[in-house]
């Protein structure tokens, strides 16, 4: 079990969730979005890199020819101090550079786990049926899905895994805390496909979830899937 910031992993299967297909995204683009994460759920937002066409291929603005995350990391060092959650600075940002990705720093409002999607799926299946309290949820075309929790959850995980008799490193149980960040909807992740909410922001989703009412469902998930 590692903490690092969440990027794409090859493609598994196409979601299928029991709750159903992922909700339809909002058609807006990444200016619009970033907005509403600060004014709706006021979260910190980064601008990230973007995706250029080269003819038929689509690399990432940063240059790389082997970008691990192309279309969706912070652009150049000290991104940290660029940060923002003010609508009106992230409206700037964006007209400046409409392609940017929308990321969103962790650690501050939120830390994030991330699990395959087939062991999400299975989790969230079982934590809806216990009406457990849940935050957003969001998945990535790589195959992987990201549940939003307290502040410091990353910290506390490995501690609640012990205590649940889980060894340690031997799920496939990512953790993105301090200094960390994740792509948000719409961003796309090279040529996969766009980050989507499978549990969207908004009233009627409790923000964050507590990381110790879900990693139980999570590990036991993440169990099976890894046997």
């Amino acid at each position: 079990m590692r903490e690092t910031a969440a990027a794409p992993a090859p493609p598994t299967h196409a979601p299928e969730r029991r709750t159903g297909a992922i909700p339809q995204q909002r058609g807006d683009g990444p200016l619009d979005h970033a907005v509403r994460y600060t004014e709706e759920r006021h979260w910190d937002v980064l601008p990230g890199t973007w995706l250029e066409h080269h003819g038929a291929t689509v690399r990432c603005s940063c240059g790389s020819p082997v970008c691990e995350a192309p279309g969706a990391h912070p652009d150049g060092p000290g991104w940290a101090e660029r940060v923002t959650s003010s609508p009106a600075t992230a409206r700037r940002m964006w007209e400046a550079e409409p392609r940017a990705s929308v990321l969103l720093p962790t650690g501050r409002s939120f830390d994030v786990l991330d699990v395959p999607e087939s062991a999400g799926c299975l989790a969230l299946a079982r934590l809806e049926r216990a009406e457990v309290e849940l935050g957003p949820v969001s998945a990535t075309p790589g195959g992987r899905m990201m549940f939003f929790v307290l502040p410091g959850g990353a910290v506390k995980t490995p501690g609640v895994l012990r205590q649940l008799g889980w060894p340690r490193d031997t799920l496939d149980l990512r953790t993105v805390g301090g200094n960390g960040y994740v792509p948000a909807p719409p961003t796309r992740l090279g040529a996969l496909g766009s980050v989507q909410w499978v549990r969207r922001t908004g009233r009627a989703v409790r923000w964050p979830a507590d990381p110790e009412e879900i990693l139980p469902a999570l590990a036991y998930a993440c169990g099976l899937d890894h046997g």
